[in-house]
């Protein structure tokens, strides 16, 4: 049991991090209809730190950092400006392209550097397993600020977020709340991938959202019991990183890869569960 804490407690404690704000803004990426949004930024994410890897800098260093938050914040401006309640292209269609053509050109980037191959990897599934406190602590503490910065102006983000609200407010400057909103997720996008990887990144987020909301009944349509759905969101969320974490010790796996592949037997155990109690 020692060593199981000695190996797992700086993964765990980073997973119960990603966990706090992740299951929030996952929230709002599903009650937005754009599920994709998350890892189309996570990639974009990934190509900057890939690009500055090219250019010699260090992976996780400061200067790989400010690279990707930049091309994160590019993401960001075209998400922003994107969505329209009368475009004739839907908003899905611009988040698979940038997608696909940021996923196309890491792939290019990375292959004229030296152990490309094992940078793809640590993009994809992360280095969980290999995390310092101290980066942990600067993450948390960049959460905490997003966190806050959210609660106070709640109100209008969650309306913005909600499509039925979103339509009503389309003369009244809608598009500043989604340049802030998918500004400060940029922000945790960029740390997380840093840390988990694109995969997992998406999971923390889109993972406990839809399970909450398989979970919580709605007190109306178009809306959900914020609080109970956080509550449902952050517990399945902590059930599977603790497990996840237990089976990749236990078992000698991939950290990061073991807990994405334990979110989707969750999902499943949660719409058996939705299936047979609750509908």
């Amino acid at each position: 049991m020692q060593e199981f804490l000695a190996i797992m407690a700086a993964p765990f404690v980073a997973s119960l991090v990603l966990t706090g704000i992740h299951v929030y803004l996952g929230l709002h990426v599903v009650r937005r209809g754009v599920i994709f949004v998350d890892i189309a930024l996570a990639q974009l994410a990934a190509l900057g730190a890939s690009f500055a890897f090219l250019l010699g800098m260090e992976l996780h260093g400061a200067e790989a950092y400010w690279v990707s938050l930049a091309f994160t914040l590019i993401g960001a401006v075209i998400f922003s400006l994107t969505r329209s309640r009368r475009a004739r292209i839907p908003q899905e269609a611009f988040i698979g392209i940038i997608y696909a053509v940021s996923a196309a050109a890491a792939i290019l980037v990375v292959d004229r550097a030296p152990g490309g191959a094992e940078h793809v990897k640590d993009l994809l599934v992360g280095s969980l397993l290999f995390v310092q406190w101290g980066t942990i602590a600067k993450t948390a503490l960049l959460y905490a600020v997003i966190g806050v910065l959210h609660w106070l102006w709640r109100k209008p983000m969650w309306e913005n977020s909600n499509m039925n609200e979103w339509e009503k407010a389309q003369g009244q400057r809608s598009w500043v709340w989604d340049l802030f909103f998918y500004s400060t997720f940029g922000f945790v996008v960029n740390a997380s991938v840093g840390i988990a990887g694109v995969l997992l990144v998406f999971s923390y987020l889109v993972v406990p959202a839809v399970c909450a909301m398989l979970l919580v009944e709605r007190t109306a349509i178009g809306t959900v019991q914020l609080g109970k759905s956080l509550s449902a969101g952050w517990l399945v969320s902590f059930c599977v990183s603790v497990l996840g974490c237990f089976v990749s010790y236990h078992w000698d796996l991939p950290t990061g890869a073991t807990i994405v592949v334990t979110f989707g037997v969750g999902l499943v155990i949660v719409g058996i569960i939705r299936k047979l109690f609750l509908v």
